[in-house]
């Protein structure tokens, strides 16, 4: 991006050694009692190491000495370099490397997102469960029970899928035809009669009043389920812990919000929201309990925590694609292509078959409701089969690479429109009431627009010709109906089907001109609205509306050319115009052939076309996925590290000093730590000599949530006699995903000098790299084992700093 700086400069001060202050004693205190009050503080990004380069990052903490214990505190700089006599530690302020990492991101953006814990803790207490499991067959149990989660994932998903489409189907049905009733009754007759002005009335209250309800749930009770989810569903298999993503009200919020605003008119789909369903529901299940609900149901429970939970959030999300798109392949390609940032062999099967019962579940629900005794809707998004097969001849594929190249600079224009408008609303709209209202105004002018179109463009085509579900006659004589009313009169999904299969005709030149500008322009001001809405639908119709256009021009053009079907044009179009939005290419390709069933011969066309968008757009920016996350900040890792980080080392974006812990130590430090600062991870070290932590040798690593369960539970040496034989894994696992926080945690009056001790509880076996080790090799380790911490040790294994996720984040 032209706004990025480079991380490490050689003209900056930043590009050499870490500056280390010694600040003046006779400051120290006056320092220490401002640190609490000054907005200048240190920074805990996604609850992992951080510094500040502009402030010294001061952590004061009172610790009781075990001796005559002096007046004064016990100073923690960023790294736990904490000592009983501050009368010879100074108080140190690191300027690092990486602190220019987040320059220019608010704090509150930082501090809202933090790393998920993909790296299994392989402690003491997990090894023995495994050990134990050898001997009753617990392992194939557990893989038992894993396929039959995943059956109920895709059951699940396709149940809701049905349910929403079902009410959505019905509610439309209602709406239109009451509105086309509207408009027959009130058309003057020889400048006499009803009032058009009356059917324009019941469309905004109709279109308004929906959209309101569900914008004000989507703003007022869960803001997350604003959008179609997906650029959330991708940070969490990312590896970044989004708030509130999977919960059961995120997933009710979600479903009513969809159908709002769908009813209401929105240029939107039902689609994207149909992939953060899939994933909720597959969170929920896998957990055998709710924390929104308080229940626990006692199973499931060797599921519990982030690494087996990430598994199944993919294997949902494939579901919801297939519930979506009646496409398994497509959907397993999509989490494979878009979601996914970690894959093996059995996830690819067990993932496949989530889609196949989803598809096959929502064909059978949906079959049942509508009395169709064939297996027919495959999924929500049914685009119908061509009557005859879609030919193509060899001269036309540099014409399908044009449309290729038309959708990859329409796309990289919407994505850039897009994020303006909505970087717009974000500054100027920042109450929640002003957020409800413009979702509400967005929805009347899409009412006015397409009134207006409707009312000043004369589109009279006979009826039969074009299989409308309301045909309109307004103006138009008997035996006929108004063309352009038909593209307005049903949902996107109709619409989108209808310029897939209307027969050459079907439209003038001008109506479909019309149409592609204004709901070109009216989608790009739908998304990023505070609804439930995807973006596949409304791209696809535009991508179809232009598309058909093109062969409408061409064949005006070459009357004699045959091989111009609108049909194909527009299906090609729709490929290209959302490769140029979405950047997606095979999963792509996959989920149009298995909806529309076109042979496999035709896959080579449309996989020009969205190549040909995917390199075009992308010279300009990136995917709207990848450009949301982005905007909001999200530190999501790329699958290659940047150029940035070529030949630098370890030592060159390592945060140090870092904060440990002693092997065995007091409880009333590790309570004192826990309260002064927001980091997860601690590395435990030994063979310490005066209290300087920092100068230990590595022996593991100890989470936040592991430590705030020892004080809660009182786990430690003095009592170890009572706590011992009955904690295992599980006691851990029991309060995952919801851990408590330290306030949680009475203070330790009379545990003051108790001892914890750490070996049976640490990872004894964290990922290390040495200082030397190169930053692209670090990347590709923390990237492909799902790291939240990366040790960085010297040739003695003593302990020289550490890398999160967000050294590895170039801004």
């Amino acid at each position: 991006m032209s706004n990025k700086q480079p991380l490490i400069n050689s003209d900056d001060e930043l590009s050499s050694d870490d500056d280390v202050i010694i600040i003046d004693k006779a400051k120290s205190s006056e320092i220490t009692q401002n640190a609490s009050t000054s907005d200048h503080r240190p920074i805990a990004v996604n609850g992992d190491y951080q510094n500040n380069e502009d402030v010294p990052p001061l952590l004061p903490i009172d610790i009781e000495p075990e001796t005559a214990a002096p007046s004064s505190f016990e100073s923690i700089g960023h790294a736990g370099n904490i000592n009983s006599n501050a009368n010879s530690e100074p108080i140190f302020h690191v300027r690092s490397r990486t602190a220019a990492a987040l320059a220019g991101v608010p704090q509150e953006k930082q501090a809202q997102y933090e790393s998920l814990d993909y790296d299994v803790c392989e402690n003491k207490l997990f090894q023995d469960e495994q050990l134990s499991h050898l001997r009753d067959r617990f392992s194939l149990r557990t893989h038992f029970i894993r396929w039959i989660i995943f059956i109920l994932i895709g059951i699940i998903t396709a149940v809701i899928a049905c349910t929403i489409d079902i009410v959505i189907e019905a509610l439309s049905e209602l709406k239109y035809n009451f509105l086309k009733s509207s408009v027959d009754e009130n058309v003057p007759v020889n400048e006499s009669g009803g009032d058009l002005a009356l059917p324009y009335l019941w469309w905004l209250l109709f279109s308004a009043l929906p959209v309101a309800i569900g914008a004000g749930m989507v703003t007022y009770i869960e803001p997350i389920t604003a959008g179609s989810g997906i650029p959330q569903v991708k940070s969490y298999l990312n590896g970044v812990k989004i708030p509130r993503i999977v919960r059961i009200k995120t997933l009710a919020v979600k479903a009513i919000g969809v159908i709002t605003s769908v009813v209401g008119g929105l240029a939107g789909g039902k689609e994207g929201p149909m992939i953060h369903a899939g994933a909720v529901v597959a969170a929920g299940i896998s957990q055998g309990k709710s924390t929104t609900f308080v229940k626990d149901f006692r199973i499931f429970k060797a599921f519990r925590d982030d690494h087996e939970k990430r598994d199944f959030v993919l294997g949902g999300a494939a579901a919801g694609v297939t519930a979506a798109f009646g496409a398994p392949i497509g959907g397993m390609l999509f989490s494979l292509e878009e979601a996914a940032s970690f894959w093996n062999q059995n996830l690819i099967w067990r993932t496949l078959i989530a889609s196949i019962i989803s598809s096959f579940t929502l064909n059978i629900v949906l079959s049942a409701y509508h009395g169709v005794s064939a297996l027919t809707f495959t999924g929500l998004f049914n685009l119908g089969k061509f009557d005859h097969p879609l030919t193509f001849e060899y001269f036309e594929l540099p014409l399908f690479m044009l449309l290729g190249v038309m959708g990859g600079l329409l796309g990289a224009a919407w994505n850039s429109l897009n994020t303006h408008i909505n970087g717009f609303r974000k500054r100027f709209v920042p109450w929640r009431a002003g957020k409800v209202c413009e979702a509400v105004l967005v929805a009347i002018l899409g009412v006015t627009l397409a009134c207006v179109m409707i009312y000043y463009i004369n589109d009279c085509r006979p009826l039969g010709n074009d299989p409308t579900i309301h045909p309109v006659q307004l103006f138009c004589e008997d035996n006929e109906y108004n063309a352009v009313a038909a593209l307005w009169f049903q949902t996107p999904e109709a619409t989108v089907r209808a310029l897939f299969h209307d027969p050459p005709g079907s439209h003038k030149i001008l109506t479909l001109a019309v149409f592609t500008v204004v709901y070109y322009f009216l989608s790009c001001t739908t998304f990023g609205l505070n609804v439930s809405l995807g973006v596949f639908i409304p791209t696809a119709l535009v991508g179809a509306a232009w598309g058909r256009l093109v062969a409408m021009l061409l064949f005006y053009i070459f009357p004699q050319a045959q091989f111009l079907h609108p049909g194909k044009y527009a299906l090609i179009g729709a490929a290209a115009n959302l490769g140029g939005v979405l950047r997606m290419t095979i999963s792509l390709s996959v989920i149009l052939m298995e909806t529309t069933g076109v042979e496999t011969s035709f896959f080579f066309p449309l996989i020009i076309a969205l190549i040909s968008a995917k390199w075009v757009g992308d010279y300009f920016n990136d995917g709207i996925y990848d450009t949301v996350i982005e905007v909001n900040h999200v530190p999501m890792l790329p699958w290659e590290p940047l150029p940035q980080y070529k030949g630098l080392t370890a030592e060159a974006i390592l945060s140090k000093p870092v904060v440990c812990i002693k092997l065995r130590d007091r409880a009333h430090y590790i309570y004192k730590v826990l309260q002064k600062c927001n980091h997860n991870g601690f590395p435990v070290v030994d063979d310490v000599q005066d209290d300087r932590r920092s100068e230990g040798r590595v022996c593991g690593i100890i989470l936040r949530s592991q430590l705030i369960v020892i004080l809660l539970k009182s786990l430690y040496v003095e009592n170890q006699r009572f706590w011992q034989p009955e904690t295992t894994i599980q006691t851990f696992r029991d309060v995952y995903p919801r851990y408590p926080s330290i306030s949680s945690v009475r203070p330790l009056d009379r545990k003051t000098n108790y001892t914890v001790d750490l070996s049976m509880f640490m990872n004894p076996s964290p990922v290390r790299v040495n200082t030397y080790d190169s930053v692209p090799r670090i990347f590709n380790i923390f990237r492909a084992l799902g790291l939240r911490h990366l040790l960085v040790i010297n040739s003695e294994n003593r302990i020289e700093g550490i890398i999160t996720r967000r050294d590895f984040i170039y801004k």
